[in-house]
Protein backbone atom coordinates (compact mmCIF):
# COMPACT_ATOMS: atom_id res chain seq x y z
CA UNK A 1 0.00 0.00 0.00
CA UNK A 2 1.22 3.12 -0.87
CA UNK A 3 1.84 6.25 1.69
CA UNK A 4 -0.24 8.98 2.40
CA UNK A 5 0.87 12.01 0.14
CA UNK A 6 2.13 14.22 1.84
CA UNK A 7 1.95 18.20 1.52
CA UNK A 8 4.87 19.88 0.23
CA UNK A 9 5.62 23.06 1.19
CA UNK A 10 3.00 26.05 0.86
CA UNK A 11 0.33 23.85 0.44
CA UNK A 12 -3.04 25.22 1.58
CA UNK A 13 -5.30 23.46 3.85
CA UNK A 14 -8.40 25.20 2.72
CA UNK A 15 -7.81 22.45 -0.12
CA UNK A 16 -8.29 19.70 1.93
CA UNK A 17 -11.96 20.53 2.97
CA UNK A 18 -13.05 20.77 -0.93
CA UNK A 19 -11.63 16.72 -0.66
CA UNK A 20 -13.38 15.64 2.29
CA UNK A 21 -16.63 17.31 0.61
CA UNK A 22 -16.70 15.68 -2.85
CA UNK A 23 -16.35 12.16 -1.08
CA UNK A 24 -19.21 13.37 1.39
CA UNK A 25 -21.59 15.07 -0.71
CA UNK A 26 -21.34 11.95 -3.06
CA UNK A 27 -22.22 9.50 -0.41
CA UNK A 28 -24.63 11.81 1.01
CA UNK A 29 -26.99 10.09 -1.64
CA UNK A 30 -27.68 7.55 0.50
CA UNK A 31 -30.69 9.60 2.39
CA UNK A 32 -31.86 9.77 -1.13
CA UNK A 33 -32.91 6.32 -1.43
CA UNK A 34 -36.68 7.11 -0.99
CA UNK A 35 -36.38 8.21 -4.57
CA UNK A 36 -35.99 4.53 -5.90
CA UNK A 37 -39.09 2.81 -3.39
CA UNK A 38 -42.08 3.46 -5.69
CA UNK A 39 -40.65 2.49 -8.95
CA UNK A 40 -38.43 -0.71 -7.48
CA UNK A 41 -41.60 -1.59 -5.72
CA UNK A 42 -43.63 -0.99 -9.17
CA UNK A 43 -41.03 -2.77 -11.34
CA UNK A 44 -40.04 -6.04 -9.30
CA UNK A 45 -43.24 -6.56 -7.42
CA UNK A 46 -41.72 -5.75 -3.73
CA UNK A 47 -43.76 -4.55 -0.88
CA UNK A 48 -42.26 -1.34 1.34
CA UNK A 49 -40.48 -3.81 3.62
CA UNK A 50 -38.08 -5.18 1.06
CA UNK A 51 -37.59 -2.54 -0.96
CA UNK A 52 -36.10 -0.55 2.16
CA UNK A 53 -33.63 -3.75 2.48
CA UNK A 54 -30.95 -1.92 0.11
CA UNK A 55 -31.04 1.03 2.17
CA UNK A 56 -31.21 -0.54 6.00
CA UNK A 57 -28.09 -3.04 4.96
CA UNK A 58 -26.19 0.20 3.94
CA UNK A 59 -26.13 1.92 7.48
CA UNK A 60 -26.10 -1.51 8.80
CA UNK A 61 -22.39 -1.69 6.78
CA UNK A 62 -22.07 2.06 7.28
CA UNK A 63 -21.50 1.84 10.81
CA UNK A 64 -19.63 -1.90 10.97
CA UNK A 65 -17.30 -0.87 8.09
CA UNK A 66 -16.41 2.72 10.47
CA UNK A 67 -15.70 0.49 13.30
CA UNK A 68 -13.76 -1.91 11.60
CA UNK A 69 -12.30 0.03 9.23
CA UNK A 70 -10.90 2.72 11.12
CA UNK A 71 -7.37 1.30 11.96
CA UNK A 72 -6.83 0.95 8.26
CA UNK A 73 -7.83 4.35 7.48
CA UNK A 74 -5.08 5.87 9.82
CA UNK A 75 -2.79 3.12 8.88
CA UNK A 76 -2.93 3.70 5.37
CA UNK A 77 -4.29 7.33 5.26
CA UNK A 78 -6.88 9.45 3.35
CA UNK A 79 -5.88 8.80 0.32
CA UNK A 80 -6.06 5.29 0.31
CA UNK A 81 -9.57 5.16 2.32
CA UNK A 82 -11.03 7.63 -0.30
CA UNK A 83 -10.46 5.40 -3.15
CA UNK A 84 -11.80 2.49 -1.32
CA UNK A 85 -15.00 4.33 -0.60
CA UNK A 86 -14.95 5.60 -3.84
CA UNK A 87 -14.39 2.03 -5.47
CA UNK A 88 -17.30 0.33 -3.51
CA UNK A 89 -19.33 3.16 -3.41
CA UNK A 90 -19.56 3.95 -7.52
CA UNK A 91 -19.01 -0.83 -7.89
CA UNK A 92 -22.56 -0.98 -6.05
CA UNK A 93 -24.31 1.28 -8.27
CA UNK A 94 -22.92 -0.68 -10.96
CA UNK A 95 -23.80 -3.97 -9.27
CA UNK A 96 -27.52 -2.44 -8.66
CA UNK A 97 -27.84 -1.32 -12.12
CA UNK A 98 -27.33 -5.13 -13.86
CA UNK A 99 -29.88 -6.21 -10.80
CA UNK A 100 -32.02 -3.70 -11.84
CA UNK A 101 -31.86 -4.79 -15.90
CA UNK A 102 -31.71 -8.44 -15.24
CA UNK A 103 -34.68 -8.02 -12.14
CA UNK A 104 -32.04 -10.04 -9.43
CA UNK A 105 -33.40 -8.04 -6.60
CA UNK A 106 -30.75 -9.69 -4.54
CA UNK A 107 -28.11 -7.77 -6.72
CA UNK A 108 -29.45 -4.57 -5.84
CA UNK A 109 -29.31 -5.62 -2.24
CA UNK A 110 -25.81 -6.91 -2.47
CA UNK A 111 -24.76 -4.02 -4.36
CA UNK A 112 -25.61 -0.86 -2.93
CA UNK A 113 -26.68 -2.70 0.41
CA UNK A 114 -23.32 -4.36 1.27
CA UNK A 115 -20.81 -2.98 -1.03
CA UNK A 116 -22.47 0.26 -1.23
CA UNK A 117 -22.63 0.23 2.50
CA UNK A 118 -18.77 -0.34 3.19
CA UNK A 119 -18.06 2.67 0.66
CA UNK A 120 -20.33 4.61 3.02
CA UNK A 121 -18.65 3.83 6.07
CA UNK A 122 -14.66 4.23 4.47
CA UNK A 123 -16.07 7.12 2.96
CA UNK A 124 -16.99 8.84 6.09
CA UNK A 125 -14.56 8.50 8.26
CA UNK A 126 -12.42 9.19 5.66
CA UNK A 127 -11.38 12.64 6.09
CA UNK A 128 -11.84 13.04 9.72
CA UNK A 129 -8.26 12.78 10.94
CA UNK A 130 -6.85 14.39 8.26
CA UNK A 131 -9.29 17.34 8.65
CA UNK A 132 -8.43 17.56 12.59
CA UNK A 133 -4.82 17.72 11.74
CA UNK A 134 -4.99 20.06 9.51
CA UNK A 135 -6.97 22.27 11.96
CA UNK A 136 -5.76 21.78 14.82
CA UNK A 137 -7.32 25.63 16.10
CA UNK A 138 -10.46 24.91 14.36
CA UNK A 139 -11.22 20.98 14.18
CA UNK A 140 -15.09 21.74 14.77
CA UNK A 141 -15.63 23.99 12.05
CA UNK A 142 -13.40 21.66 9.55
CA UNK A 143 -15.47 18.40 10.20
CA UNK A 144 -18.85 20.56 10.22
CA UNK A 145 -17.70 21.40 6.54
CA UNK A 146 -17.54 17.89 5.51
CA UNK A 147 -19.93 16.12 7.82
CA UNK A 148 -22.56 18.80 6.53
CA UNK A 149 -22.13 17.27 2.95
CA UNK A 150 -23.29 14.08 3.97
CA UNK A 151 -26.29 16.04 5.29
CA UNK A 152 -26.77 17.96 1.97
CA UNK A 153 -25.96 15.15 -0.76
CA UNK A 154 -29.72 14.16 -0.47
CA UNK A 155 -30.83 17.64 -1.22
CA UNK A 156 -28.67 17.06 -4.66
CA UNK A 157 -29.16 13.73 -5.33
CA UNK A 158 -33.01 13.91 -4.90
CA UNK A 159 -34.10 15.85 -7.66
CA UNK A 160 -31.52 14.85 -9.89
CA UNK A 161 -32.57 10.69 -9.51
CA UNK A 162 -35.80 12.11 -10.07
CA UNK A 163 -35.71 13.50 -12.68
CA UNK A 164 -33.49 10.90 -14.72
CA UNK A 165 -36.43 8.61 -13.97
CA UNK A 166 -38.39 10.74 -15.45
CA UNK A 167 -36.34 10.98 -18.44
CA UNK A 168 -35.24 7.44 -18.23
CA UNK A 169 -38.73 5.76 -17.70
CA UNK A 170 -39.52 4.14 -13.96
CA UNK A 171 -39.47 0.56 -15.86
CA UNK A 172 -36.53 -1.93 -14.86
CA UNK A 173 -34.60 -0.78 -17.55
CA UNK A 174 -34.84 3.54 -16.60
CA UNK A 175 -34.21 1.91 -13.21
CA UNK A 176 -31.23 0.26 -14.31
CA UNK A 177 -29.87 3.54 -16.26
CA UNK A 178 -30.00 5.45 -13.73
CA UNK A 179 -27.95 3.29 -11.31
CA UNK A 180 -25.25 3.14 -13.55
CA UNK A 181 -25.35 7.30 -14.41
CA UNK A 182 -24.96 7.34 -10.26
CA UNK A 183 -22.20 5.32 -10.26
CA UNK A 184 -20.10 6.66 -12.94
CA UNK A 185 -20.83 10.77 -12.61
CA UNK A 186 -19.88 9.88 -8.46
CA UNK A 187 -16.54 7.92 -9.42
CA UNK A 188 -15.62 11.51 -11.38
CA UNK A 189 -17.00 13.57 -8.64
CA UNK A 190 -14.95 11.26 -5.72
CA UNK A 191 -11.58 11.16 -7.87
CA UNK A 192 -11.07 14.60 -7.65
CA UNK A 193 -11.10 14.38 -3.74
CA UNK A 194 -8.54 11.64 -4.02
CA UNK A 195 -6.30 13.37 -6.16
CA UNK A 196 -6.60 16.96 -4.03
CA UNK A 197 -6.29 15.02 -0.20
CA UNK A 198 -3.02 15.45 0.86
CA UNK A 199 -1.32 15.30 4.72
CA UNK A 200 -0.03 17.66 6.53
CA UNK A 201 4.02 17.18 7.50
CA UNK A 202 5.19 16.73 10.69
CA UNK A 203 6.38 20.30 11.53
CA UNK A 204 4.00 23.42 11.38
CA UNK A 205 1.25 21.95 8.32
CA UNK A 206 0.07 26.00 7.53
CA UNK A 207 0.91 29.47 8.39
CA UNK A 208 -1.33 30.97 11.33
CA UNK A 209 -1.50 26.76 12.51
CA UNK A 210 -0.16 25.23 15.31
CA UNK A 211 1.69 21.89 14.95
CA UNK A 212 -0.63 18.68 13.91
CA UNK A 213 1.06 16.73 16.29
CA UNK A 214 1.19 16.87 19.35
CA UNK A 215 -0.27 16.59 23.14
CA UNK A 216 -2.36 14.01 23.97
CA UNK A 217 -1.93 10.61 22.22
CA UNK A 218 -4.41 7.68 22.75
CA UNK A 219 -4.67 4.86 21.01
CA UNK A 220 -8.12 3.62 19.18
CA UNK A 221 -7.60 -0.08 20.88
CA UNK A 222 -6.59 2.24 24.60
CA UNK A 223 -9.47 4.97 23.98
CA UNK A 224 -12.06 1.97 23.86
CA UNK A 225 -11.10 1.12 27.54
CA UNK A 226 -11.79 4.70 28.68
CA UNK A 227 -14.86 5.92 30.58
CA UNK A 228 -14.22 8.92 28.31
CA UNK A 229 -15.62 6.93 25.03
CA UNK A 230 -18.44 5.46 26.68
CA UNK A 231 -19.55 8.27 28.29
CA UNK A 232 -19.54 10.07 24.66
CA UNK A 233 -20.56 6.98 23.10
CA UNK A 234 -24.01 7.32 25.30
CA UNK A 235 -23.88 10.88 24.86
CA UNK A 236 -23.71 10.43 21.05
CA UNK A 237 -26.49 7.78 20.70
CA UNK A 238 -29.44 9.58 22.68
CA UNK A 239 -28.69 12.95 20.82
CA UNK A 240 -28.67 10.86 17.38
CA UNK A 241 -32.00 8.74 18.93
CA UNK A 242 -34.11 12.23 20.09
CA UNK A 243 -33.11 13.28 16.36
CA UNK A 244 -33.91 10.15 14.56
CA UNK A 245 -37.56 9.99 16.50
CA UNK A 246 -38.74 13.60 14.62
CA UNK A 247 -37.18 12.69 11.29
CA UNK A 248 -38.03 9.15 10.62
CA UNK A 249 -41.93 10.07 11.20
CA UNK A 250 -42.00 13.71 10.44
CA UNK A 251 -44.69 14.13 8.12
CA UNK A 252 -47.35 11.64 9.96
CA UNK A 253 -46.54 13.09 13.27
CA UNK A 254 -47.12 16.57 12.48
CA UNK A 255 -50.07 15.72 10.52
CA UNK A 256 -51.14 13.01 13.46
CA UNK A 257 -51.34 16.75 16.20
CA UNK A 258 -52.89 19.37 14.03
CA UNK A 259 -55.49 16.47 12.14
CA UNK A 260 -58.04 17.36 14.70
CA UNK A 261 -57.71 21.45 14.48
CA UNK A 262 -59.72 23.84 12.59
CA UNK A 263 -56.70 23.85 9.82
CA UNK A 264 -55.38 20.50 9.60
CA UNK A 265 -51.62 19.93 7.99
CA UNK A 266 -52.24 18.95 4.28
CA UNK A 267 -49.41 16.42 2.54
CA UNK A 268 -47.95 18.74 0.28
CA UNK A 269 -47.19 20.99 4.03
CA UNK A 270 -46.01 18.49 5.62
CA UNK A 271 -43.44 17.48 2.63
CA UNK A 272 -42.34 21.08 3.51
CA UNK A 273 -41.80 20.37 6.78
CA UNK A 274 -39.74 17.10 5.95
CA UNK A 275 -37.76 19.85 3.55
CA UNK A 276 -37.30 22.16 6.01
CA UNK A 277 -35.75 19.51 8.74
CA UNK A 278 -33.40 18.37 6.54
CA UNK A 279 -32.27 22.23 6.07
CA UNK A 280 -32.27 22.22 9.71
CA UNK A 281 -29.64 19.37 9.98
CA UNK A 282 -27.65 20.46 7.18
CA UNK A 283 -26.96 23.84 8.97
CA UNK A 284 -26.61 22.62 12.08
CA UNK A 285 -23.62 20.25 10.96
CA UNK A 286 -21.46 23.46 10.15
CA UNK A 287 -23.01 25.95 12.51
CA UNK A 288 -22.99 23.93 16.15
CA UNK A 289 -19.73 22.33 15.47
CA UNK A 290 -18.65 25.60 14.23
CA UNK A 291 -19.79 27.43 17.38
CA UNK A 292 -17.74 24.41 19.35
CA UNK A 293 -14.65 25.97 18.87
CA UNK A 294 -15.53 29.09 20.77
CA UNK A 295 -17.58 27.51 23.43
CA UNK A 296 -15.79 24.39 24.10
CA UNK A 297 -17.25 20.81 23.19
CA UNK A 298 -18.93 19.89 26.53
CA UNK A 299 -20.90 23.51 26.73
CA UNK A 300 -22.04 22.93 23.34
CA UNK A 301 -23.41 19.41 24.29
CA UNK A 302 -24.88 20.61 26.79
CA UNK A 303 -27.20 22.76 24.72
CA UNK A 304 -28.14 20.08 22.52
CA UNK A 305 -28.92 17.45 25.31
CA UNK A 306 -30.34 20.19 27.80
CA UNK A 307 -32.26 22.25 25.36
CA UNK A 308 -33.37 19.55 23.16
CA UNK A 309 -34.63 18.09 26.37
CA UNK A 310 -36.52 21.15 27.05
CA UNK A 311 -37.75 21.43 23.15
CA UNK A 312 -39.01 17.83 23.67
CA UNK A 313 -41.34 19.05 26.61
CA UNK A 314 -42.56 22.26 24.67
CA UNK A 315 -44.08 20.01 21.72
CA UNK A 316 -45.21 17.60 24.26
CA UNK A 317 -47.05 20.16 25.78
CA UNK A 318 -47.85 23.10 24.05
CA UNK A 319 -47.20 21.82 20.54
CA UNK A 320 -50.41 20.44 19.01
CA UNK A 321 -51.75 24.49 20.22
CA UNK A 322 -49.32 25.77 17.94
CA UNK A 323 -47.89 25.28 14.43
CA UNK A 324 -44.78 27.83 14.64
CA UNK A 325 -43.95 26.79 17.80
CA UNK A 326 -44.50 22.63 17.24
CA UNK A 327 -42.27 23.83 13.45
CA UNK A 328 -39.64 25.60 15.83
CA UNK A 329 -38.91 22.95 18.01
CA UNK A 330 -38.28 20.54 15.40
CA UNK A 331 -35.99 22.51 13.83
CA UNK A 332 -34.19 23.15 16.50
CA UNK A 333 -34.12 19.56 17.58
CA UNK A 334 -33.06 18.39 14.40
CA UNK A 335 -30.08 21.00 13.96
CA UNK A 336 -28.98 19.33 16.83
CA UNK A 337 -28.77 16.23 15.55
CA UNK A 338 -26.81 17.45 12.87
CA UNK A 339 -24.43 19.17 15.14
CA UNK A 340 -23.72 16.26 16.94
CA UNK A 341 -22.82 14.53 14.74
CA UNK A 342 -20.19 16.81 13.64
CA UNK A 343 -19.02 18.19 16.65
CA UNK A 344 -17.81 14.71 18.36
CA UNK A 345 -14.74 14.29 16.01
CA UNK A 346 -13.66 17.27 17.15
CA UNK A 347 -14.64 15.91 20.75
CA UNK A 348 -12.72 12.85 20.29
CA UNK A 349 -9.63 15.45 19.46
CA UNK A 350 -9.85 17.22 22.60
CA UNK A 351 -9.94 13.92 24.36
CA UNK A 352 -7.23 11.62 22.44
CA UNK A 353 -5.25 13.84 20.54
CA UNK A 354 -4.80 13.17 16.72
CA UNK A 355 -2.93 9.97 16.85
CA UNK A 356 -5.74 7.41 16.29
CA UNK A 357 -8.62 9.83 15.62
CA UNK A 358 -10.32 8.29 13.08
CA UNK A 359 -10.32 4.86 14.20
CA UNK A 360 -11.71 6.36 17.26
CA UNK A 361 -14.69 7.58 15.49
CA UNK A 362 -15.38 4.66 13.23
CA UNK A 363 -15.71 2.69 16.62
CA UNK A 364 -17.70 5.57 18.52
CA UNK A 365 -19.92 5.67 15.07
CA UNK A 366 -21.28 2.29 16.60
CA UNK A 367 -23.89 4.44 18.99
CA UNK A 368 -25.11 5.74 15.56
CA UNK A 369 -26.34 2.34 14.37
CA UNK A 370 -28.14 1.64 17.65
CA UNK A 371 -29.76 4.69 17.30
CA UNK A 372 -30.44 4.20 14.19
CA UNK A 373 -32.72 0.93 15.84
CA UNK A 374 -33.60 2.52 18.76
CA UNK A 375 -35.07 5.99 17.77
CA UNK A 376 -37.93 4.48 15.39
CA UNK A 377 -38.39 1.84 17.13
CA UNK A 378 -39.69 3.80 20.21
CA UNK A 379 -41.71 6.08 18.13
CA UNK A 380 -43.10 4.28 16.10
CA UNK A 381 -44.07 1.11 18.21
CA UNK A 382 -45.64 3.40 20.97
CA UNK A 383 -47.90 5.39 18.60
CA UNK A 384 -48.77 1.98 17.17
CA UNK A 385 -49.80 0.48 20.72
CA UNK A 386 -51.41 3.55 21.42
CA UNK A 387 -53.56 3.40 18.34
CA UNK A 388 -54.44 0.09 19.22
CA UNK A 389 -55.66 1.73 22.36
CA UNK A 390 -58.24 3.60 20.59
CA UNK A 391 -56.03 6.93 21.13
CA UNK A 392 -55.16 9.50 18.40
CA UNK A 393 -53.73 12.68 17.61
CA UNK A 394 -51.17 14.33 20.03
CA UNK A 395 -51.96 11.38 22.64
CA UNK A 396 -49.79 8.93 19.82
CA UNK A 397 -46.75 10.59 20.74
CA UNK A 398 -46.56 11.68 25.01
CA UNK A 399 -45.20 8.56 26.22
CA UNK A 400 -42.43 8.38 23.41
CA UNK A 401 -41.93 12.19 23.67
CA UNK A 402 -41.25 11.65 27.66
CA UNK A 403 -39.10 8.47 26.99
CA UNK A 404 -36.81 10.62 24.75
CA UNK A 405 -36.63 13.75 27.08
CA UNK A 406 -35.23 10.80 29.39
CA UNK A 407 -32.71 9.64 27.17
CA UNK A 408 -31.51 13.39 26.38
CA UNK A 409 -31.43 13.94 30.49
CA UNK A 410 -29.11 10.21 30.78
CA UNK A 411 -26.99 11.96 27.75
CA UNK A 412 -26.85 15.23 29.57
CA UNK A 413 -25.45 13.36 33.14
CA UNK A 414 -23.05 11.30 30.56
CA UNK A 415 -21.75 14.09 29.43
CA UNK A 416 -20.57 15.62 32.35
CA UNK A 417 -18.83 12.69 33.68
CA UNK A 418 -16.30 13.68 30.81
CA UNK A 419 -13.09 14.26 31.88
CA UNK A 420 -9.55 14.55 30.78
CA UNK A 421 -8.32 11.19 29.71
CA UNK A 422 -5.70 9.80 32.82
CA UNK A 423 -2.09 9.44 31.39
CA UNK A 424 -1.81 5.75 32.26
CA UNK A 425 -3.97 5.38 28.72
CA UNK A 426 -1.64 7.84 26.52
CA UNK A 427 0.84 6.59 23.69
CA UNK A 428 4.59 8.21 24.36
CA UNK A 429 5.39 10.41 20.60
CA UNK A 430 8.13 8.79 18.93
CA UNK A 431 10.46 11.13 20.24
CA UNK A 432 10.07 10.91 24.03
CA UNK A 433 9.91 6.77 23.21
CA UNK A 434 13.26 7.13 21.79
CA UNK A 435 14.70 9.63 24.47
CA UNK A 436 13.18 7.20 27.26
CA UNK A 437 15.15 4.22 25.59
CA UNK A 438 18.35 6.02 25.66
CA UNK A 439 17.91 6.93 28.77
CA UNK A 440 17.43 3.43 30.18
CA UNK A 441 20.65 1.56 31.68
CA UNK A 442 22.64 -0.89 30.26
Amino acid sequence: MSSPPVAPPGWSRWLVPPAALSVHLSIGQAYAWSVFKPPLESALHLDGTRSALPFQLAIVMLGLSAAFGGTLVERNGPRWAMTVALVCFSSGFLLSALGAETRQYWLIVLGYGFVGGIGLGIGYISPVSTLIKWFPDRPGMATGIAIMGFGGGALIASPWSAQMLESFGTGHSGIALAFLVHGLTYAVFMTLGVLLVRVPRPERPAEGAPAADGGVRVSARGAVRTPQFWCLWVVLCTNVTAGIGILEKAAPMITDFFADGSTPVSASAAAGFVALLSAANMAGRIGWSSASDRIGRKNIYRVYLGAGAVMYLLIALFGDGSKPLFVLCALVILSFYGGGFATIPAYLKDLFGTYQVGAIHGRLLTAWSTAGVLGPLIVNWIADRQEEAGKHGPSLYGLSFGIMIGLLVVGLVANEFVRPVHVRHHVPAPREAADAQRQQPA
